[in-house]
């Protein structure tokens, strides 16, 4: 299959740029591009495509305009946002992710134009790549149905076998104490996080750790976004924060954070300049490994919507102390990508939807003697 793609900005070069290196990708082809929001959706009206990748900052319609234009009509398409690597460029991006866009990439800035064509491409390939794989599944899909081989609509959530159920709740006991939650996430993560969290009591017994893959000045907007539409309190982590109950701490774009045992025996946060890990710096294997290591059997961990793999290690480690772990459901995830890592290593005690995730916490909480 081809990924027809329109391309938005306000910069003639950038859309050249742009253009150049999604028609170099393969199975690509850019099939319009547009300097505002309004010829924007204009081309996209016109052309059908598979992906619109959009600037945020443009004349006449901006990018959240775009995006709201989008979502009132009946044929969907996967939009990327262009951003800045800006405190301004992550409020609009954040902000993006959660009106439904697929996914971001920044602008390179500093570079000369190979390296900048270079970095472009490398942020791309992997998003294009993905969305490419799910339309295809998605059309597998729907001519399976035409032909008369239906999918059952009703997701039912999948449990390990691996521990016994209990009847009387249908759930699987977490017989382990858990001092936090920890989550890792990645592509999907700020819509997904802004279902879960609001769902959290503001009495919540216990810290929330997350590690969000997202760049420098981007998890802050994250944080503040998600605080405003929370009774637990959001924010991003600092170094020698000592976790609270009821808090809810993201690692910040660009450094590692893991946990270690203050002079008190608490959790407390550290965060170094540590090189990356899966190419992610926050990375989930980072901060899952610490906790293993310092607060041995005192977690749970929910591994969310991603590409790729990080996480899966962390996982491991944590559950050779008896850890419970949650992974999101495929129907329910943007990508299929860490949670599906997690699955086949067998390390998920319960697939779950969305939906599904807060609620399974809080009742595990709620089975604890804290």
């Amino acid at each position: 299959m081809v990924l027809r793609v329109v391309v938005a900005d306000d910069s003639a070069l950038f859309r050249r740029v742009l253009s150049d290196v999604l028609n170099e990708l393969p199975g690509v082809e850019v099939v319009g591009s547009a300097p505002n929001g309004t010829l924007a959706l204009k081309k996209v009206h016109e052309q059908k495509p598979d992906l619109l990748t959009l600037d945020m900052e443009m004349p006449v319609l901006d990018g959240l305009g775009v995006l709201d234009h989008l979502a009132a009509e009946e044929d969907k398409i996967a939009v990327i946002v262009v951003s800045a690597l800006t405190r301004k460029g992550g409020d609009l991006t954040v902000k993006a992710l959660a009106k439904g866009a697929f996914d971001f990439i920044t602008k390179p800035e500093g570079v000369s134009p190979e390296q900048s064509r270079e970095q472009i491409k490398v942020a791309l390939s992997a998003p294009i790549k993905t969305l490419a794989n799910r339309i295809e599944i998605k059309n597998i899909l729907q001519n399976r149905s035409v032909s008369g081989v239906t999918q059952d609509p009703q997701e039912k959530p999948v449990k390990s076998v691996q521990k016994p159920i209990d009847l009387k709740t249908g759930n699987i006991p977490v017989s382990h104490r858990i001092d936090i939650v920890l989550i890792g996430v990645s592509t999907g993560g700020p819509a997904a996080l802004g279902q879960l969290l609001p769902a959290f009591p503001a009495d919540l017994r216990v810290p929330v750790v997350i590690v969000q893959h997202m760049p420098e000045k981007f998890t802050r907007s994250l944080a503040d976004n998600l605080n405003n539409r929370c009774r637990v309190e959001v924010r991003e982590a600092q170094d020698g924060d000592v976790l609270q109950p009821g808090q809810v701490y993201i690692a910040p774009g660009g450094r590692q954070m893991k946990l270690v045992e203050n002079a008190e025996g608490h959790p407390q946060v550290k965060i170094t300049s540590d090189p990356p890990e899966n190419n992610c710096r926050p990375a989930v294997d980072y901060l899952f490994r610490s906790v293993a290591t310092n607060f041995p059997g005192r977690a749970m961990a929910v591994i969310l919507t991603g590409m790729g793999s990080d996480g899966t290690l962390g996982v491991r480690l944590l559950r050779r102390h008896g850890c419970f772990t949650i992974a999101q459901s495929e129907a329910s995830c943007v990508v299929y990508g860490m949670p599906k890592s997690v699955v086949e290593a067998g390390c998920a005690d319960e697939i779950l939807p969305l939906e599904r995730i807060p609620g399974r916490i809080l009742s595990a909480l709620r089975g604890q003697n804290l």
